[in-house]
C-alpha cells in the first residue's frame, strides 16, 4: 500500500511538473533571468506548491500518516554554513543547467542526453556530500 501511493505520488508530481514547465530548462533559465527576458509564469507554479503545501504542514500537526510512522519534523530554522552553502550550490546548478532534481528525474523519458548527464553529476555530488559535510563540521584551529 505504502509502495503504491509513493509511486502515485511520484507520478503525480511528474506529470505536474512537466505540464507546468518545470522540465524545459529554456523556461526556468527564463525564470531566472531577471535583468534579460525574464519570464515569470514559473512564480505562479512555485506559489501554486507553496500555498498547499503550508495548508497540508498545517494539518499534519495533529494527524498521523495513512500508512503509518510520523511526519517528518519541521526542518531547523536557522541559517547556518552548511544551508548557505548548499543554497548557493544548488541554485548555481539550477541557473546553469535549468533543471533541480525533482525536474531531472522527470525529464529522464525526454531530457536527452543534456537530463543524462545531469542526473550522473547530481548523483556525484550527493556521493561527495557527507564528505563536504563532515569537513564543514570540523572544528578548524587557528595555527
Amino acid at each position: 500500500m505504502r509502495n503504491m501511493i509513493a509511486a502515485l505520488a511520484g507520478a503525480l508530481f511528474g506529470t505536474g511538473l512537466y505540464l507546468s514547465g518545470m522540465t524545459d530548462t529554456q523556461k526556468v533559465q527564463g525564470f531566472l533571468d531577471f535583468f534579460g527576458s525574464w519570464d515569470p509564469t514559473l512564480a505562479f507554479v512555485m506559489g501554486g506548491a507553496i500555498l498547499p503545501m503550508a495548508v497540508a504542514w498545517a494539518m499534519t500537526r495533529t494527524r498521523r500518516p495513512v500508512t503509518g510512522g510520523d511526519f517528518p519534523a519541521r526542518p531547523d530554522a536557522r541559517l547556518d554554513r552548511k544551508l548557505i552553502i548548499g543554497a548557493v550550490l544548488f541554485g548555481a546548478g539550477w541557473g546553469l543547467v535549468g533543471l533541480c532534481p525533482g525536474p531531472a528525474l522527470a525529464s529522464l523519458g525526454f531530457g536527452g542526453l543534456g537530463g543524462i548527464i545531469f542526473l550522473i553529476a547530481m548523483l556525484a555530488g550527493m556521493m561527495i556530500a557527507p564528505k563536504a559535510r563532515r569537513i564543514l563540521d570540523t572544528p578548524r584551529t587557528a595555527g
